[in-house]
């Protein structure tokens, strides 16, 4: 009795093996990547300083500005000053 009950549970041992190994790998979540943007030209506000990408800056006489506002300003002071 001794023998049949150690082969029954070594049985089950490797059935229990074989569903395991048999079973398709569990699936790896995708990664997404984002794609590969070239670097933007940097250029700096003449009136206050800021940082901004070229494509947004606005240019007028004296380099470029970050806004309307601040190319008037830096053309007003810089005509009267001449």
């Amino acid at each position: 009795m001794k023998y049949l009950l150690l082969v029954v549970i070594l049985a089950l041992l490797f059935s229990m093996l074989a569903r395991k190994r048999a079973r398709p790998p569990a699936a790896k979540p995708e990664v997404k990547t984002q794609p590969k943007v070239a670097p933007l030209s940097m250029v700096t506000c003449a009136q206050c300083g800021l940082h901004l990408p070229l494509d947004e800056a606005l240019p007028g006489q004296g380099g470029v500005f970050c806004s309307a506002a601040h190319r008037a300003s830096f053309e007003l002071d810089h005509r009267s000053s001449s």
